[in-house]
């Protein structure tokens, strides 16, 4: 088994690649890249058994073969490489010599029949999207997802497909998330939950994508086509809470505000609040939106006065400032809107500009108690 690649490409797809393997793993043979040869094309993939990605390179060679190649140090070793031609070929003592300009370097390989064999989908059904509305979708939505273990269906993002429009929706029971496409659609209905760690590598690999996505799903996996790329993960098992029912509909207390503004101010007056409950109060009278916070413990206090858009009657309301900052800092629109009901029900958190054509965001955040 033979074959000559460019140092730089290699490194490029295999960093790709490297972000799916665990730094502890345990089945020893996980901590390899597995690369299979069939004469110009090079499979190579990774896995941690929940989740495997795969690429096929372009290499001159006229071989086949499959071996599985210590990551970290193939990775490490790329790295260090100038832009140049490295020919590599398998010896007769289990080791695979790469060749350089300079020099020679062997690395002991494994069998790559040893490595886990990627899960086929059967009865699946299929959505193409392009690539940057799925990564702009993941990064909108993935911050709000949970972290707690007992309830699993919170830690993933929830993939809702009708022919009307794709809905995904994070929540962790104190803030939520629920983005919507009116723009893409779907042949069918079809509803899973995405874990965290596939999302994040999808997300950092499409920015930007011009390319189309082909999402394969059936009840336990999906799989995600795109470019050269192939990602095959568990989905998680569940059924998700229904978000509806959370998202107040009737909010007569509507506050218009400069997105940058607030943040800005929510951000400041957080630093003086409370260490274990993170709470800022806003006051709303008029056309004058009032933040505070106090650590009684330390006697810090802080206090902002900020001109708003409002309509409705006069309120003061408690929030979160990290789950506020979080969104503020998450949402690209000049303007919001904080659409309030009561002190003790949720508010309603949405962009009032910068969306795309056939965008929606919908933010919640939970109130938290006031102590007077």
């Amino acid at each position: 088994m033979k074959f000559i690649v460019s140092s730089s490409y290699l490194l490029k797809q295999l960093q790709v690649l490297g972000g799916v393997i665990n730094n502890s793993n345990t089945l020893p043979i996980l901590d390899n890249f597995l690369f299979e040869l069939n004469q110009n094309q090079l499979t190579v993939s990774a896995s941690d058994l929940e989740t495997t990605m795969s690429a096929v390179l372009e290499v001159d060679s006229e071989s086949e073969g499959s071996i599985a190649v210590p990551a970290k140090l193939l990775l490490d070793t790329l790295k260090t490489f100038p832009e140049q031609p490295l020919t590599f070929v398998v010896e007769n003592n289990n080791t695979i010599e790469i060749s350089s300009n300079h020099g020679k370097y062997a690395l002991a390989y494994a069998d790559g029949a040893e490595f886990p064999n990627s899960v086929e989908l059967a009865d699946a059904s299929s959505t193409t999207i392009l690539g940057d509305i799925l990564s702009t979708a993941i990064s909108k939505t993935i911050f709000a997802s949970g972290n707690d273990d007992l309830r699993p269906v919170m830690s993933g993002v929830f993939f809702q497909f009708s022919p009307e429009n794709l809905t995904f929706v994070a929540t962790d029971a104190h803030k939520l998330v629920k983005y919507q496409r009116h723009d893409v659609t779907a042949s069918q209905v079809a509803e899973f939950i995405m874990p965290k760690k596939p999302l994040n590598l999808l997300k950092g690999i499409l920015a930007g994508s011009e390319s189309d996505v082909t999402i394969d799903y059936n009840e336990s996996n999906a799989k995600f086509t795109f470019d050269n790329i192939e990602l095959v993960c568990r989905l998680i098992d569940g059924k998700y809470p229904n978000y509806e029912a959370v998202i107040p509909k009737e909010n007569p207390n509507k506050l218009t505000i400069d997105r940058s503004q607030f943040f800005g101010s929510v951000r400041r007056v957080s630093i003086f609040s409370n260490k274990t409950t993170h709470q800022i109060r806003l006051k709303i009278a008029g056309a004058e939106l009032n933040i505070s916070a106090e650590d009684v413990d330390y006697s810090n206090k802080a206090e902002e006065r900020l001109t708003c858009d409002y309509q409705g009657d006069d309120m003061e309301i408690g929030f979160n400032s990290r789950f506020l900052n979080e969104m503020l800092n998450n949402l690209t629109s000049d303007s919001v809107s904080l659409e309030m009901s009561l002190p003790n029900r949720a508010g309603i958190l949405t962009p009032i500009d910068g969306l795309d054509e056939g965008e929606h965001v919908t933010m919640l955040v939970m109130p938290v108690m006031l102590n007077n």
